[in-house]
């Protein structure tokens, strides 16, 4: 059995807190919050263990793992702390905003020989894991070209999110880089084909609404890109691209990230409500196969944080193409959430830390999703140059010798 600390209590928070509290192999749920009073209340809805004061006292507690739910510009030194306290780590996206955060991480993974999972809900989206299959059956022949983006307004629902986290100075936090936000959408390309980026061109667009976000002078990222656009190549010799958008007319309430994959024998193209497999010879309609339905009720309690606009991602439940019979009898007819991934997601970080295996978006998998993007919003502040991105490697299965020095470290 495992215990589990979540560190945030904000709008997601409590989906997930739920998730693993009813997950047959955690034993009690912890949380803690720079706002006590959140953390209190989620504790109490959730009726979970308990609460603890603040993130060091997590660290000092009994608990197998934390779970980081705090800002997206925070998570790099929270995880590499968790890591070097002797925690099992869950975090959300993205995996850190810096190439030496990265690097921290994976060497705090090698050495402890912890498990390390990068929460991206794009693994496991439906149209993800039907273009992992035909890549598995051949049907694309090589894959030449594939894009993924995460087209997501400020208007539907960021603005407020931006406001119940950032407090007062909501807009300099509202200004986060586009690209420093990379993985929903690189997540799908690399999550359905192998491979990873070798190097990128990136251009960022300026935003001009002038009503103080994304404004130099307000940001305390120093950014004024509110959309930007990135061409990478692959280590094959292919080609994907991703945009990552914040100022644009498409319906992200209905569907926020969208994917294209392009073979020399057949291609899959999704839209916001459409989705098409074709060959040379015809065009087949597979929205079916990959459309989510909702599981919970948009003015359900539980939502009341949350804006109306932002809710769809709350209460997706499973597409055709989801396994479910893999996934414990406890969550059959619990919420999901983003397209039905949030109970993929519990389940594969609480399997690899009972059973010791690594889970699909481990830390070297992670950084091929984040590092992308961190050099792509690089290329875009100097005007497109085309910059190489490093690489971390293939995943590393932890030596027994990392095992047991992880153990003796937790047992002390």
């Amino acid at each position: 059995m495992v215990s589990i600390g979540m560190i945030g209590a904000g709008q997601f928070a409590g989906s997930f807190a739920k998730l693993f509290d009813i997950h047959p192999d955690v034993e009690r749920v912890l949380v803690t919050d720079l706002l006590p009073e959140r953390a209190h209340e989620l504790v109490e809805r959730e009726s979970l263990a308990g609460f603890v004061a603040d993130f060091d006292a997590m660290l000092e507690s009994d608990v197998d793992a934390v779970a980081i739910f705090t800002q997206r510009w925070t998570h790099g030194p929270l995880v590499v702390r968790a890591l070097r306290a002797g925690k099992h780590v869950y975090s959300a996206v993205p995996m850190a905003i810096t190439e030496d955060e990265i690097a921290a991480i994976i060497e705090a993974v090698k050495e402890t020989g912890l498990t390390y999972m990068m929460g991206e809900t794009s693994y496991y989206n439906p149209a993800t894991i039907y273009a992992r299959n035909k890549v598995a059956e051949g049907a694309f022949g090589r894959i030449i070209y594939a894009e993924g983006d995460y087209v997501h307004d400020m208007d539907l629902g960021f603005y407020a999110a931006y406001q119940y986290s950032g407090g007062e100075n909501w807009k300099a936090t509202a200004s986060y880089p586009p690209m420093l936000y990379p993985t929903h959408a690189i997540g799908g390309v690399l999550g359905a084909i192998p491979g990873h980026a070798v190097s990128v061109s990136c251009i960022g667009i300026v935003d001009d609404r002038g009503d103080g976000v994304f404004d130099k002078e307000v940001s305390q990222f120093g950014n004024d890109f509110s959309n930007a656009s990135a061409l990478f190549e692959l280590n094959d010799g292919s080609v994907m691209r991703t945009n990552e958008m914040r100022r644009v007319g498409y319906p992200s309430q209905i569907r926020e990230s969208r994917f294209r994959y392009f073979g020399t024998e057949a291609s899959f193209e999704q839209l916001a409500t459409v989705s098409v497999w074709q060959d040379k010879k015809e065009v087949v309609d597979v929205s079916e196969q990959i459309t989510t339905k909702p599981t919970l009720a948009h003015d359900d309690p539980a939502l009341a944080n949350v804006d109306p606009a932002l809710r769809d991602a709350f209460v997706s439940g499973y597409a055709e193409v989801h396994d479910i019979s893999r996934l414990p009898e406890e969550y059959r007819g619990v919420p999901s959430g983003h397209e039905g991934s949030h109970h993929f997601l519990v389940d594969d970080f609480v399997r690899a830390v009972v059973d010791g295996t690594l889970p699909p978006v481990n830390a070297w998998v992670a950084a091929r999703y984040t590092l992308p993007g961190i050099i792509a919003h690089e290329s875009a502040k100097q005007h497109g140059a085309r910059l190489p991105i490093p690489d971390f490697g293939d995943p590393i299965e932890p030596s027994p010798a990392a095992v047991e020095a992880g153990a003796a470290h937790r047992e002390g």
